[in-house]
């Protein structure tokens, strides 16, 4: 471990730099080996620290913008957002200046900013974590908050971004009893049946990981399987199926699935996440395309821009600028046909993507049943436990959204609907 602290925070800047100059995703990043030469305490640090400052990142601009006649270089400024959310969370400013004037100083293009850093940090440190926990939650970036705005209205935004600025709960789906589990791991069985740890610690350290009695899935991708009822003994595929939670979900109810995804590595986490907790499924690495038969059930869990997911995953709206979002959103549609293709007469197809984006659910069912005029959206497999009637959407769907359940930490942005078709 760095006595120091300075490998950390070199490992976050790089990852920062990465993220808002290169446009890659940490989980991207962290695959690579991004953080593989550190010692585990450090790797766990610089993550943290890197997924914070992301997460806080317009509300950091804010607190350094005052100190500065214009904007230093990219590489300066993340230097800076480092640094003042490490003296905001009460890092002792003493070594948080050191670290990051050094840092700055390593780099023969920016060697002669050290002193900008150094005074504008300690500017940030007089004014302490006081003046930064009374500023406002951070904003999305323009280009997101903008269609986001256009479709949900800016008071729905601004309560969505409150959450999104704070660290998410974990949740776990258990393979067993909710309450069983909710005891032996300190958490709370939420009303759609998921449990909740507040404060969770090292995941693998919880009782029950290695007996595989529960696996990490959010408490909003964890309710669209559940719409489908019972499937005991139906032949169910999942395409699309990494990360695999719902896969595992499908096989816990008694389903014959089949997992289907197009990534050979993402496939060997779903294998490995299948024998850990004691499930069987057929795992196929394969375009979803490509997937011919007919099943009793589909799920698609489209391919999106994953805006649902951003209070776990802060640094998508950096990472992307929505330039791909139209080819995912005809590609989803197609997906839709190939699908309901794949449903045998009277079976179902349950779809959903974890999106905020109408265009990425509402609107996708709604042009679907006016390309499959014999398809209905079975708005009876709403009626659970847990469900708000208000998440149930006009044309017979489900969306949730990151301000649900605020006050216990949220939950991610999800749509759903269950389409059945003619037999």
């Amino acid at each position: 471990m760095d006595q120091t602290g300075l490998a950390p925070r070199r490992a976050a800047h790089h990852l920062l730099q990465q993220v808002i100059e290169e446009g890659r995703l940490l989980s991207e990043l962290l695959g690579g080996g991004a953080l593989d030469h550190l010692a585990p305490e450090d790797r766990a640090r610089a993550q943290r620290l890197a997924t914070d400052t992301l997460r806080m990142l317009d509300r950091a601009d804010r607190m350094l913008k005052p100190f500065m006649a214009k904007e230093p270089p990219l590489y300066v400024q993340n230097a800076l957002r480092l640094g003042t959310l490490e003296i905001a969370q009460g890092a002792a400013a003493y070594g948080v200046v050191n670290a990051y004037v050094e840092i700055v100083g390593r780099n023969h293009h920016t060697a002669r900013l050290k002193g900008l850093v150094n005074a504008v940090l300690r500017k940030v440190a007089d004014k302490g974590p006081d003046a930064w926990a009374k500023m406002a939650p951070p904003l999305l970036p323009g280009w997101l908050r903008q269609p986001l705005v256009a479709a949900w209205g800016r008071k729905d935004i601004e309560a969505m971004e409150a959450v999104q600025a704070t660290t998410p709960p974990l949740d776990l789906t258990p393979k067993g009893d909710a309450q069983a589990l909710a005891d032996a791991v300190g958490g709370t069985v939420l009303p759609t049946g998921s449990v909740r740890i507040m404060e969770a610690g090292q995941v693998t350290g919880l009782p029950g990981y290695d007996a595989g009695d529960w696996w990490v899935q959010d408490a909003a991708a964890a309710v669209p399987v559940q719409l489908l009822g019972d499937i005991t003994g139906l032949r169910v595929l999942d395409l699309c199926a990494a990360p695999g939670g719902k896969t595992l979900q499908l096989a816990a109810k008694g389903a014959e699935v089949t997992a289907v995804d197009a990534s050979a590595s993402r496939m060997a986490r779903v294998a490995q996440n299948l024998t850990r907790v004691g499930l069987n499924a057929i795992s196929e690495v394969a375009d979803a395309f490509d997937i011919a038969g007919e099943w009793d059930a589909v799920l698609l869990d489209a391919p999106c821009s994953a805006t649902g997911t951003m209070r776990r995953h802060p640094d998508l709206p950096y990472a992307k600028d929505g330039a791909d979002f139209g080819a995912l959103i005809e590609q989803q549609g197609a997906m839709i046909d190939h699908a309901l293709h794949l449903v045998k007469p009277g079976g179902r197809l349950l779809f959903c993507t974890c999106s905020l984006l109408p265009d990425e659910g509402e609107v996708q069912v709604e042009e679907a049943l006016e390309r499959h005029p014999g398809v209905r959206v079975d708005r009876e497999a709403l009626n659970l436990p847990g469900i708000d009637p208000a998440w149930i959407t006009e044309e017979g769907g489900l969306r949730l959204r990151p301000d649900y359940w605020a006050e216990i930490g949220g939950m991610d942005g999800f749509y759903m609907a269950v389409l059945t078709k003619p037999a």
